[in-house]
């Protein structure tokens, strides 16, 4: 079996496999042996799932687990009108995209309407980590740079360039010769006034160094949320200077609406969109298709026009007419049901709620976010803000053993990330915040 990952955080540890119940012990070795040593598994009692409804997941037993972690399906585990969607397109077609179809057309018309910007094409793919790939394709196309600058401990996928653009990997993946990194931009750690001049000052300095170099700048690349370095929404607006300084020096800016995008931010459609910025190219996936791999981006016309010039674009599953069912439907269900503004009312009932539990236990020294994908950053002591990594861990393996799952982000795993679908209730708050009342309690 293969040694704990020190990098992943919350990640289970093989060499305890010993302790789990035999059922889940005999899965665990049938997974080893048919899918290799590269696969993790969260908690460090491993959690088994059969089957979920709406923002529950079920083990074997039936024991219902409440989902604060999974924005994949972000509008409710196996939602009858994505479902429904998904299976009607499948029994009538289902092919590639060289063939004439209403429904990619009809499905780009609409997610490029949520811009409210003109002049917009989009692109489509399976996966997040090809629409980066595909934007740092379109980037270097244009600019003829191929210069990238990320966060200090981003994420943005598993291809081998965007990997290599994915610091929060490790030194098990070295980061690219022509990638340069910035810190984020932490108001907790900084003066919350300065975030926005720090942030460009530090790109501003990623740009010349990359010049002094003799490296153009192609992109600066950024999760709008900042999730993995610690989740970092605000001051709105601080993401302005930054994209003025890489189009000073002919790069574009390319917004990774990953985890960000589709109402997650409660306020906003997009998340770029709380910082009045306009974007070159916008990534998005894991939420697009509610657990149907789809995935792409939207750019200016012109940008893919040059790319389109150079080399013909095509993806066997990107945007076939099943996936695009799927992505019509959740456009559906957010509007339907209010989605949006139920991250934004719910999200900040949540992030007062975090708020009020700072109050009473030390160990929480931020509470930080927007609608529904908050970070609360757990410190050993306030004063220092020293960052308490074995207590976050302890508390997120206890509230599993409470059937309330979440993980932890930032480079030092203290951060908790709480990124609830988007029907999260008020009641499923409220057993949040009572179960991790009791754990910081018991601590």
């Amino acid at each position: 079996m293969n040694p704990p990952d020190q990098r992943m955080v919350n990640a289970f540890d093989p060499a305890m496999a010993g302790g789990l119940p035999a059922r889940e012990q005999a899965l665990i070795q049938r997974r080893q042996q048919a899918l290799g040593q590269a696969y993790r598994l969260f908690y460090q009692q491993p959690l088994h799932v059969v089957r979920a409804e709406g923002v529950w997941l079920y083990d074997p037993d039936g024991q219902p687990y409440l989902d604060v972690y999974n924005n994949v399906a972000s509008v409710g585990h196996c939602h009858p009108h994505v479902v429904d969607a998904i299976a009607r397109q499948a029994a009538v077609l289902n092919t590639h995209t060289r063939y004439l179809s209403d429904g990619i057309v009809d499905y780009a018309e609409r997610l490029l309407s949520t811009l409210a910007m003109p002049g917009y094409q989009a692109m489509f793919t399976c996966t997040g980590s090809e629409a980066n790939d595909l934007a740092l394709r379109l980037a270097g196309s244009f600019t003829g740079g191929q210069g990238v600058i990320v966060t200090a401990h981003a994420y943005h996928g598993v291809t081998s360039a965007i990997a290599a653009c994915s610091p929060a990997f490790g030194d098990g993946v070295p980061l690219g010769p022509k990638v340069r990194t910035v810190p984020p931009p932490d108001a907790y750690r900084g003066n919350t006034q300065d975030v926005a001049q720090r942030f460009t000052r530090d790109v501003q300095a990623a740009i010349a160094d990359l010049q002094r170099h003799g490296i153009r700048p192609a992109a600066l690349l950024v999760d709008t949320l900042f999730t993995s370095d610690g989740v970092f929404a605000d001051p709105a607006g601080f993401l302005q200077g930054a994209v003025d300084a890489i189009h000073a020096a002919g790069g574009l800016f390319i917004a990774d609406e990953v985890q960000a995008g589709f109402a997650r931010s409660g306020s906003h459609f997009w998340g770029f969109q709380r910082h009045g910025v306009v974007p070159d190219i916008i990534t998005m996936g894991k939420p697009m298709g509610n657990g149907h791999p789809l995935a792409g981006l939207m750019a200016r016309a012109d940008i893919i026009d040059h790319f389109g010039r150079q080399v013909r674009y095509f993806n066997t599953f990107g945007g076939n007419p099943v996936s695009v069912a799927a992505g019509m439907a959740v456009l559906d269900v957010i509007e339907r049901e209010g989605l949006q503004q139920n991250a934004r009312d719910t999200g900040a009932y949540l992030k007062a709620g975090f708020a009020a539990l700072a109050g009473k236990h030390a160990l929480i020294g931020d509470v930080r976010g927007t609608g529904f994908f908050i970070g609360v950053e757990m410190v050993s002591d306030r004063n220092s803000k020293t960052p308490a990594t074995h207590q976050t861990t302890r508390i997120v393996n206890a509230l599993r053993e409470r059937r309330i799952l979440i993980s932890a982000t930032g480079p030092a795993g203290n951060i908790l990330k709480v990124r609830p679908q988007l029907p999260f209730g008020r009641e499923h708050a409220d057993m949040l915040l009572g179960a991790l009342d009791e754990v910081l309690a018991g601590l």
